[in-house]
């Protein structure tokens, strides 16, 4: 929760997770980039991309509006970073809802549906997206009763105390245990805020650079030997490498890194 829980202690358990390794299991491009496109100039391309409209797919206003509250509540802004819903969290889940992991394409669906344990996860009947959507109308109901007003209409403090409930499992959603809900929305959280850009999440890198994450380029031997330098250089998203764009800022050893893994990269690079 945001008044428990440290930046630095977030951002630690994110590693423990593997979240900043960018890619999350299950993601759908929310856009598509021709591996040939290559723009007119890079800060072009970069300013298309960070222009481009979220089209929500699958959150309805009021849903989107409590989904966005309660991240914002698990990753607040801070001085190092901005929020959840300011990095395009919330947009992140969205897509997520509407593909392929939240129509459950990769989930077992034969039954029988029985509890299970924490060590073997998620074990409803309902796809992610069902899930969502029922909790999100008990949770507003849960405020509406207990507060008088929707979850995105509460005080901070009133959200903490809705969020801790979840977490406790204290909350009635019906046939949804809370704190599974609770558990599946910061999980996704995470994921939204340290992802690839280009599945909707992660506005502008702000993640990446937070944690100093360098981004797609895999291959760094040639400075495992470099001890106690930190390595800092601007990311580099999926989408960077697909339309050939390279920072100003970025040193040769990076460009080297990064544009062989495609042609376009490999032009703009050779240009600077």
């Amino acid at each position: 929760m945001a008044d428990d829980i440290k930046r630095s202690e977030f951002v630690k358990l994110v590693g423990a997770l593997g979240a900043a390794a960018g890619l999350a299991s299950g993601c759908a491009p929310t856009t598509g980039v021709s591996p040939e496109a290559s723009p007119a100039t890079p800060n072009a391309a970069r300013r298309a991309l960070d222009l481009e409209p979220e089209a929500y797919t699958f959150f309805t206003p009021p849903e989107q509006a409590l989904v966005s509250a309660a991240c914002d509540r698990l990753i607040p802004a801070d001085d190092a970073s901005p929020s959840a819903s300011a990095a395009g969290v919330p947009f992140y889940i969205d897509q997520q809802l509407v593909g392929a992991w939240g129509n459950g394409a990769r989930f077992y669906r034969q039954g029988p549906w029985q509890a299970g344990t924490p060590e073997q996860g998620y074990q409803l009947a309902l796809l992610p997206k069902d899930l969502y959507r029922a909790a999100i109308k008990s949770v507003d109901a849960y405020c509406a009763k207990t507060y008088g007003s929707s979850f995105a209409d509460l005080t901070p403090a009133q959200q903490d105390k809705v969020l801790h409930a979840l977490e406790r499992g204290a909350v009635d959603l019906g046939a949804i245990p809370s704190d599974t809900f609770f558990s599946m929305l910061l999980a996704n959280a995470i994921e939204g805020y340290f992802a690839d850009p280009l599945y909707g999440g992660n506005r502008n890198k702000a993640g990446w650079k937070m944690i100093g994450f360098p981004g797609v380029a895999a291959a760094y031997t040639s400075l495992i030997e470099q001890y106690n330098q930190p390595y800092v250089v601007p990311p580099v998203s999926i989408a960077d490498v697909q339309q050939g764009l390279v920072a100003d800022d970025m040193d040769d050893m990076h460009v080297a890194m990064v544009h062989h893994m495609h042609p376009a990269t490999r032009k703009h690079a050779e240009g600077r």
